[in-house]
């Protein structure tokens, strides 16, 4: 009866296969930022625990699994950036020091996040133009930011160009940063990068 129902051990049928998602995700994240280890469905299999049976329950091949990190990842940056500008109040500084201290914050809590986003999107043909589509998407967050929030005045198009350049260049940034070509701190960068935006926009 518990077999037929998709119940065993008390955990239902579809919880089951959200917790190997999860598992998959999670490895897939693991291998992909690994400089070291080549990229593989094998690979994720054997960090996750499991059999390429279960990967291709969740995914259809190698680059959807990357591709649903890729998402996660940004959805989680512009998350966790939106919420920490939206506590700091309104004050135009407070409130991109806070955003990008909690972008920051993340990627030294979980480095792999932001060497795949960042770094590694950008080397693979399938996911270069969703790279580039993303990072146009948080530059027009950028200029959100500065020309509606923070009420710093620019013009729509004005707007757009400032958040391309400071988007693009934090992207750079962070790049040399974690690869360690650049010796600097998370404080340093905060404060190098709310200089330029609000250089950028004041």
């Amino acid at each position: 009866m518990a077999v037929q129902s998709g119940i065993y051990k008390g955990v239902s049928a579809a919880d089951r296969m959200a917790e190997r998602r999860s598992r998959l995700l999670d490895a897939t994240l693991s291998v992909w930022a690994d400089p070291e280890q080549r990229t593989t469905m094998t690979g994720v299999c054997a960090t996750a625990g499991l059999t390429e049976r279960y990967f291709y329950e969740s995914f259809k091949n190698l680059d959807e699994a990357q591709s649903a990190v890729l998402e996660a990842v940004a959805t989680e940056i512009e998350q966790v950036a939106q919420d920490a500008a939206q506590a700091a109040g309104t004050d135009p500084a407070t409130r991109i020091r806070a955003a990008i201290r909690a972008f920051l914050e993340l990627l030294v809590a979980d480095p792999r996040k932001g060497r795949v986003a960042i770094i590694e999107a950008g080397t693979m043909p399938s996911l270069r133009g969703r790279r580039t589509d993303l990072l146009r998407h948080f530059a027009h967050l950028a200029s959100v930011e500065a020309h509606e929030r923070a009420g710093l005045q620019r013009r729509e198009r004005e707007a757009d160009l400032a958040g391309l350049l400071f988007i693009g260049g934090m992207a750079e940034l962070v790049t040399a940063w974690l690869d360690g070509v650049l010796e600097t701190t998370p404080d340093e960068i905060v404060e190098t990068a709310s200089r330029s935006f609000l250089g950028l926009y004041g």
